[in-house]
């Protein structure tokens, strides 16, 4: 019984460290601020106003 519990508490333990890598270990300062977008489809061209 001691090692089956001893093996769900390893496992859970990897998935912890694996959760915990991939959200953490990315860019230094967080992610990158959004940039304008700029679709032409947005877009309205000039003198095409509703």
């Amino acid at each position: 019984m001691s090692l089956i519990l001893l093996e769900a508490f390893g496992a859970l333990a990897l998935l912890v460290l694996i959760v915990w890598w991939t959200m953490f270990s990315g860019r230094k300062h967080g992610e990158l601020p959004e940039q304008p977008r700029t679709d032409e489809a947005e877009q309205t061209p000039p003198g095409k106003q509703d």
